[in-house]
């Protein structure tokens, strides 16, 4: 069993699928359900990375009245998850692990494919979804964490009863894709079906599936921008990462995107002046400058301005597949502000950064 999810972990943990450390994998029996880390790679798990957990303490969960402060029924939900884990196991299991161990299926496979996020992101994309997969559960945007397990894990169960079964796919608005089955060729049939269908979708309304990014600017013009930033931005734009110019993401589309590149980018030349009024208006420094014919991250360390660049693409490439289903449909400022402050996410971000 582990065997098998760790090889669909590097089969869907690709840069078609998730960025980053996003995404999760799960496989389970009666007693036992193997997670995904949080904030580690798809890509690089080891089935030795796994953690297990008890699913009778994970069930606990369900039962529990939250409080109603955000950060304190998290912080009930992460010392709940902690104590479920057996004590052969370390790390600090993913935020979901409720949510997977809600699925009777043995593996289940989390991803957020621009190709997939292209309609869970559109103002269209409940509608879309229902045509072209009568058969899976679609659930509006919900809080990431014991919000967003309790809602799905309602709607499973609703929907097991109504159809005898429970589904193989769960589409959630602006964050991704749940597909759960007992079988490796379950999952991998799923998947095929998923992103056969939306790209036939994309040609047919002329949208193009990848993104188009102009010619590079210049060494000069980099070590200008490069200079220019650190300049006005200190630590927090010591490493640059620069791109041919691309339709940047111009507001919060993914939990994924508000964590690494935050919700909005800086679209003019960076100066005092418009740096000082887009860290009042939004409360910290721009990570996605479009400027001077080209895209520009920003970051402490290399590493983060070239994840920022991935994010920033993937999110431009998500926009422009929205577009084939009505346009983008951002999430809500008390949406972005609450992953914005969510201990959960910036964990999981450091972990990914190598800074945990």
């Amino acid at each position: 069993m582990l065997d098998k999810i760790t090889e669909l972990s590097h089969e869907f943990g690709t840069p078609e699928y998730v960025k980053g450390g996003g995404g999760n994998t799960s496989a389970k029996n009666k007693e036992t359900l193997w997670i995904k880390p949080s904030g580690t790679t798809l890509a690089e798990l080891t089935k030795e990375s796994f953690i297990a957990m008890d699913r009778a303490k994970i069930a606990r969960l369900y039962d529990v009245k939250p409080p109603a402060d955000s950060s304190a029924r998290e912080a009930l939900v992460t010392n709940m998850m902690m104590e479920a884990m057996f004590p052969y196991s370390s790390g600090r299991p993913s935020v979901e692990s409720p949510l997977h161990n809600s699925f009777n299926a043995t593996f289940v496979v989390h991803t957020h494919p621009p190709l997939i996020n292209g309609m869970t992101c559109a103002k269209n994309g409940s509608e879309v979804c229902r045509k072209l997969f009568p058969e899976a559960l679609w659930v509006d945007y919900v809080d990431p964490g014991f919000t967003l397990c309790m809602v799905v894990r309602n709607k499973i169960n609703e929907y097991s009863a109504a159809k005898g079964h429970e589904p193989e796919m769960v589409f959630i608005g602006n964050h991704g894709i749940f597909v759960a089955g007992n079988t490796v060729v379950a999952i991998r049939k799923t998947f095929k079906t998923v992103m056969t269908t939306l790209r036939r979708e994309y040609k047919k309304a002329g949208v193009s599936t990848s993104l188009s990014a102009g010619i590079p600017p210049s060494a000069v013009a980099q070590e200008e921008m490069s200079s220019l930033l650190r300049r006005l931005m200190k630590a927090e734009g010591e490493a640059v990462c620069a791109s041919g110019t691309f339709k940047v993401c111009l507001g919060p589309l993914t939990p994924d995107h508000v964590v690494f590149m935050k919700a909005y980018p800086l679209a003019e030349q960076p100066s005092v002046k418009n740096m000082s009024a887009f860290r009042k208006a939004h409360g910290y420094l721009p990570r996605v400058i479009s400027a001077g014919g080209a895209v520009y991250t920003a970051g402490v360390k290399e590493k983060d301005a070239e994840l920022l660049m991935q994010f920033a693409k993937d999110g431009a490439l998500v926009e422009q597949l929205a577009e084939a289903f009505g346009g983008v449909n951002y999430m809500t400022e008390a949406s972005r502000t609450f992953i914005e402050n969510w201990e959960m996410e910036t964990y999981r971000k450091k972990v990914a950064l190598g800074q945990a």
